[in-house]
């Protein structure tokens, strides 16, 4: 099917940032209509000043305000009159990152029968009552669709397909106002519309006025549920609700480690902490397992890359059966119990016998030597926990190259709990020229970088090496490695696995020095990549449960 997208812009009040939007979606290459939804006169002047059709904008003004689910109807009906197939919706209040929008029309053109919506990711900026009631319309709507598969029916970016959608509005009640939204998610959820959630990351721009009206609009969606939950039984009895057929698994499993959410917000992490200096690590662990398990049931994609990732350990560990759902149960559960280990390690709530050292002499080796280098680590076991033991000066040399984007929430609340957890920590998705330089400078100063070698870059382009891993070639970063070559510095790896009740800390020599050849450069890459991939496969099989990249580490 050859689609035509185009964007709707619904827009009351919202001038201040509406331009702007408009001109990150023309530079997409969406034509794009505003609908103007009444606003006062002075936010009527300024997007009726966007309306320029030569160059694929146009504005249409209601003469009232009649909502914000009237403003994207009003959308619908010019968008398919144009002979547009597809349109993405998006708020004017700026608080959406378009940078998603390309993977929602990469997705929408591999599945365009289905509604591909945005799955906020929000920053510290958002409202508090406004994430609670998020999480009661979330209940609701799991209710009302009897599955997990809705993560987010209230995200204001979002591609539908058209003609399902018109139908459903001409044929149901779908609100006019901000019930709009999740009525209409849901109603296509009974008609078997497929559903695809992408990761939108989402901040409250300070000065941007809100148009959600506390009372008024908590009462309508209030009624918008009951009216739901009292509809689906006269539906299911009658046929009329149909499971939603889900895409191929490669669009439910997270392809990049990158564009992952983050499995908690901000005020979450803050309640486990509280719960862990009140009633210790084992309360907090009871506490927050019903917490895990709902993530477990609602969070498919990593689900799937845990299923995925524990079926090829077990077979190249010789486990003989097949993980089941207990198994990624448990395998969650020590994700959230390394995680608390980090912040009571950063607290100093960490016992001394609870962390033994693998071979003392290395790792004195390694502390003695002046000179800078690479180390690098990976996300099995727990990285933090090594950071935090190690002694203040030698913990001072190390600078952590660190993708904080997708873990922001974790990130502030552990710097909250411990400056010291922040202290060079360099925020990193791209290493050019000018970055280069930089690290040179803290390497001959006699620092250690230290880099992930199990994470792809951001923009990796290509920058990879598949090597065998658990018996299937994997893609693993050359970047630890050309770095390394650049520094002309020793590579150690660190390792700091929980066995046996107590973290092992794993501190190993690599070499010496990276040499790349002129002729062959791609093959010794590779070989330096497939030594790392072994050791880290090792310890991956000794403890598969201790591996938390809970995303498709096979995909290309």
């Amino acid at each position: 099917m050859s689609l035509r997208v185009c964007a709707i812009v619904p827009s009351y009040n919202h001038d201040r940032v509406a331009g702007d939007v408009v001109a990150s979606l023309r530079g997409l290459g969406l034509p794009v209509f505003v609908v103007d939804d009444g606003s006062g006169p002075t936010a009527a002047t300024t997007l009726a000043a966007l309306h320029d059709p030569a160059r694929g904008v146009w504005v249409t003004r209601l003469p009232v305000n009649r909502g914000k689910g009237q403003a994207v109807r009003e959308g619908f009906r010019l968008a398919l009159d144009a002979g547009f197939t597809h349109a993405l919706q998006v708020d004017a209040d700026g608080q959406h990152d378009l940078a998603a929008v390309p993977r929602m029309l990469e997705l929408a053109q591999r599945h365009p029968a289905a509604l591909v919506s945005g799955q906020a990711v929000f920053d510290g900026t958002a409202p508090i009552g406004r994430r609670i009631g998020r999480w009661i319309t979330h209940f609701w709507v799991c209710v009302e669709t009897l599955s997990f598969q809705v993560t987010d029916s209230m995200c204001g970016l979002r591609l539908y397909p058209l003609g399902v959608a018109t139908e459903i509005i001409n044929a149901e009640p779908v609100g006019s106002r901000m019930d709009f939204d999740s009525a209409i998610m849901v109603r296509m959820c009974w008609r078997g519309v497929p559903i695809v959630m992408v990761p939108v990351r989402v901040s409250y721009p300070p000065g941007n006025p809100s148009n959600f009206r506390l009372w008024r609009d908590n009462l309508r969606i209030t009624w918008m549920h009951t009216r739901l939950v009292l509809a689906m039984p006269a539906r299911l009895i009658s046929g009329r609700i149909r499971r939603p057929c889900r895409p191929e698994p490669a669009v439910h499993l997270a392809s990049h480690w990158a564009s992952l959410t983050e499995l908690g917000v901000y005020y979450g992490i803050r309640f486990c902490v509280a719960v862990y200096r009140l009633i210790g690590r084992r309360g907090c662990l009871m506490v927050i397992a019903p917490i895990v398990a709902y993530y477990y049931l609602t969070a498919g994609d990593r689900r799937r890359a845990s299923r995925q990732f524990l079926e090829r350990a077990f077979v190249a560990g010789g486990v003989n059966r097949r993980p089941t759902p207990l198994d990624g149960l448990r395998h969650f559960m020590r994700f959230a119990a390394s995680t608390l280990d980090s912040f009571i390690a950063w607290t100093g709530g960490m016992l001394p016998d609870a962390i033994e050292l693998a071979d003392p002499a290395a790792l004195a080796a390694f502390a003695r030597d002046p000179r800078g280098g690479v180390l690098i680590v990976g996300h099995l076991g727990n990285t933090d926990i090594s950071r935090a033991s190690l002694d203040p000066t030698t913990r001072a040399r190390l600078l952590v190259l660190m993708h904080t984007h997708h873990a922001a929430n974790y990130n502030r609340v552990l710097r909250e709990i411990s400056p010291d957890a922040a202290v060079n920590v360099l925020q990193v998705t791209d290493i050019g020229p000018d970055m280069a330089i930089r690290l040179r400078d803290h390497v001959d100063r006699g620092c250690w970088i230290v880099i992930a070698g199990d994470r792809t870059p951001v923009r990796s382009q290509g920058r990879v090496a598949w090597v065998p891993f658990l018996g299937t070639p994997a893609p693993f970063s050359q970047g630890p490695y050309v770095l390394a070559a650049l520094m002309e510095c020793p590579v150690w790896l660190l390792f700091c696995r929980k066995a046996g009740g107590r973290y092992r800390l794993v501190v190993e020599r690599f070499a010496d020095q990276i040499m790349l050849p002129r002729g062959g450069r791609i093959e010794v890459l590779a070989q330096y990549a497939a030594r790392y991939a072994a050791r880290l496969q090792a310890h991956a099989i000794a403890d598969p449960f201790q591996w938390f990249n809970f995303y498709d580490f096979w995909a290309g």
